[in-house]
This record gives structure tokens, sequence and C-alpha cells, in this order.
């Protein structure tokens, strides 16, 4: 074995140490004794905007992906916009489809008035995310918590580090390597499709001037192109026309997400390009047949997720407010 080997096996080794050490700064019950109601209060705000707005489910799990994907789950999503930045709730990635910031808010609002200065605004986020799944009838999971918030928040960083729904299953791939999780954990993941809606504008380059041989995406399903063009008229100025991403039970975190691929009906090019590689196509054809193993390696991936570049101990702070940084 070679030097350069070797220092390949060192780095890696040392990598994986260090993912290993702040993951277990990360633990199940967190808050037990520093705000036992910590993650009660979570979930009854998220319950009582769930009465109001099932589909409020939906946005508060996207934000929890998308405050991942982007220097980790750090609340950096949650940040406003100064005079001075642009923060990434206010990018195009996010502003149209992000939603339930009011959630997170008032469940912050108790906890501050109840346990001041403890509570951070990253696990108010996961708890949510979690909570949003078990109300949409999928597993619930043990939120390993413990994260601190970020200071830091560019609309610039959602342009090379969230896949936008155009992406091949390579870039997919790819994307999801860096975040430090596997092909596997990225298909399970795109089954959080399997809830919520989508506006029109992320899609309809597939129904309309798709190539120039082409003007509807031809691994569409014609039935479904046809529903979604009726839905999504060309030239639609209206930019709050939106459609569920899984018609048959939009509010359902199930398997119908998988079964429409098979269908040729996954809405996005990120979701119907699963198909297109062995492996992945695999992953779907096992996912679409077991509900139950879906939904467990989906809490199980979404707990990996959340303890990506998590910042712990005296790195980062707690918040008082979501929306901005301490001063």
């Amino acid at each position: 074995m070679n030097v350069q080997t070797l220092n390949y096996i060192f780095i890696v080794f040392v990598i994986y140490l260090l993912n290993q050490n702040v993951h277990s700064q990360l633990q199940v019950g967190f808050y037990s004794y520093s705000c036992s109601m910590a993650e009660f209060i979570v979930k009854d705000e998220v319950g009582r905007a769930f009465t109001k707005d099932p589909g409020i489910v939906a946005g508060l799990l996207r934000m929890h992906f998308h405050d991942c994907f982007i220097r980790g789950c750090d609340a950096s999503v949650l940040l406003d916009s100064t005079p001075t930045n642009t923060a990434e709730k206010d990018s195009p990635a996010n502003k149209p489809s992000l939603r339930g910031y009011e959630v997170i808010d008032n469940a912050k609002a108790r906890l501050e008035a109840m346990c001041e200065g403890i509570v951070s605004c990253a696990d108010i986020v996961a708890f949510a995310a979690r909570d949003s799944v078990e109300l949409a009838r999928g597993l619930g999971y043990d939120v390993p918590a413990g994260r601190r918030d970020g200071r830091i928040s560019l609309a610039s960083d959602t342009r090379t580090e969230l896949p936008p729904p155009t992406f091949d299953v390579n870039q997919l791939t790819q994307l999801f390597a860096k975040k430090g999780l596997t092909q596997e954990e990225m298909v399970t993941l795109s089954g959080a499709h399997t809830i919520g809606r989508s506006h029109c504008s992320a899609f309809t380059s597939r129904l309309y001037n798709f190539s120039s041989t082409s003007s509807q995406d031809p691994s569409l399903d014609p039935s479904y192109a046809a529903l979604l063009k009726r839905q999504c008229p060309q030239g639609s100025t209206n930019q709050n026309l939106v459609v569920p991403m899984d018609p048959s039970s939009p509010g359902t975190a199930d398997v119908g997400y998988y079964i429409d691929i098979l269908a040729n009906r996954g809405l996005f090019t990120s979701d119907q390009t699963l198909l297109t590689n062995t492996v992945t196509a695999s992953l779907v054809n096992q996912n679409a047949r077991n509900t139950y193993q879906w939904a467990s390696n989906f809490a199980d991936a979404m707990i990996k997720m959340g303890q990506i570049s998590v910042l712990t101990g005296n790195v980062g702070e707690i918040r008082t407010n979501c929306r901005v940084v301490n001063s």
C-alpha cells in the first residue's frame, strides 16, 4: 500500500471521526431537563396550524430540507433579508414555495416565554418537520437535538446547494453525496414530494416548447400532461397557480409518489429521472410496493439529513428571534 493511499485512508478516517463527534453531540431528549415542554409546544403549534391549513405540513417539511442543504441545519432559512443582504428565504428557489414561518415564530415565542434562550430555531424546524410527517400519516421518529443557530444566510447559496426540479439522476446523486447522503437515501427523501403542491412555473417547461424536436416532454404521460396543461395554461401570468405533486393523495405521506413515477406521472424532471438509472429505478419499484418499508426508510433518512453540518456546543447561537441574529 503506497503513501498516497495511506494518506487518503487517513483523511477519510478523520472525516468519519469528525462526523461521529458532531452526531454524538445531538441527543434525543436534549431538552428533557432544560425545557421539558419544548417538543410538545412545537407539536402543538404545528397541530394548530394544520387544523387551519392542512397544506402547511408540506411547507414545514420542505423548510427543513432547504435549511439543511444550505450551511447545514442551522435555521439560516429563517433569517430575514436586510438592507445589505438578500437572505435564503427571498431567493427564487424559496420565496414562492416555502411557508410556515409563522408556525416557527409562534413556537419560538412560547418557548422563549417558558425557557428563555434555551431552544434553538434549528431544533424547532427539525421538530416541526417530524410533526408534519406524523400529521401527514407518515411514521414518527425521535429527533436528536442540540443544534445551534447560524448567523449567515445568503440567497446566492440556493443556486448551488438546492436541487432544482430540472436535475437529472446523476446531478441529484452528486448533490446529495455532497451532503453525505447516499443514492438510496436520495430516492427515499425524494418521496417527500408525496405531499404538497407545486407552482406551475416549476414544471411548465415540460409541457410547452420542451425541445427543438418535441413541444412536450416525451417521458410525461400524455393524459397527465393534458391535465397539467388545463391547470397551467400556456402564457398565463398568474403566479399563484399550483397543482398537487401527488394528485391521488396530496395530503398523505404514502408511496403514491413512486406509483406516479412508474406511470410516467412524475411532476418534475427530477422525479421522472429516477427511472432512467437501473439502481434508482429498482428503488422506485421497491418503494412503490411497500409503504411501510419506505416510511421507515424515510424516517431514518430524515434523522440523518437533520444532522448535516450542525452547529453544536459553543458554535453558533440560540436566537431570541428566529428571523434575526442576536445583536
